[in-house]
């Protein structure tokens, strides 16, 4: 089964999207972790996308399909694959079909988690970090026994610039900006599986499964 996951940030896409890859046996895939694997491995693609993002430039689409092309074409994607991140945009979707036709694949279903935007802003504004660690806490879901400090090593947790309500409410801007019309794309292809995503992990998890079994 070929899946596309979307979720805003803070929308828990990323917990959601590790249940369907163990439930169906396929890799998660995200394109931040493709691009830093052929940064790694210096491939002839992967020495472009250095040299373009050493400039501050962004990597164009052409690109960005030639190296996800590569990665769904690898064994272990051979069931299938969740895709995380990706497409960002519209010519991005229009083009991987082509290139997935082109393999003889194609996407089965397209998961929209839909989340309110002042549970998002909540989620992520409640995040701290401990400095010395990395430890990860959550002021709502998983508070430090102690405010400020961390349970693990005794260091200061703070708060990521990423975090703060002004930068969160931008993320989120550019996310729908972008976004949208993606979600009409894939609605009108019949594809589409929209989760109420304001509710319960395993809520979500139960209406996932069911939405992905449904034809």
């Amino acid at each position: 089964m070929n899946l596309i996951i979307f979720g805003a940030p803070g929308a828990g896409k990323g917990t959601q999207a590790e249940f369907i890859s163990k439930e169906k046996g396929i890799p998660s895939i995200s394109t931040g972790e493709i691009f830093r694997e052929a940064v790694a491995s210096k491939s002839p693609l992967g020495l472009k996308i250095t040299k373009i993002m050493s400039k501050g430039s962004l990597v164009s689409d052409d690109i960005v399909l030639k190296i996800v092309e590569e990665r769904v074409k690898k064994e272990d994607c051979k069931n299938g694959f969740l895709l995380d991140g990706f497409p960002r945009t519209l010519c991005q979707a229009k083009g991987f079909d082509n290139l997935l036709l082109s393999i003889g694949k194609k996407i089965d279903k397209v998961i929209s988690m839909d989340v309110a935007e002042e549970n998002i802003v909540k989620r992520l504004s409640s995040r701290r970090i401990c400095k010395k660690c990395g430890a990860k806490f959550n002021l709502e879901t998983l508070p430090p026994k102690i405010d400020g400090v961390c349970d693990n090593c005794g260091g200061e947790l703070f708060q990521r610039e990423d975090d703060t309500e002004k930068t969160i409410r931008h993320r989120l801007s550019v996310y729908y900006i972008e976004t949208q019309p993606l979600i009409e794309y894939y609605k009108s292809k019949g594809i589409l599986v929209i989760v109420d995503g304001n509710r319960s992990v395993e809520e979500i998890s139960r209406d996932i499964k069911a939405g992905l079994s449904s034809k």
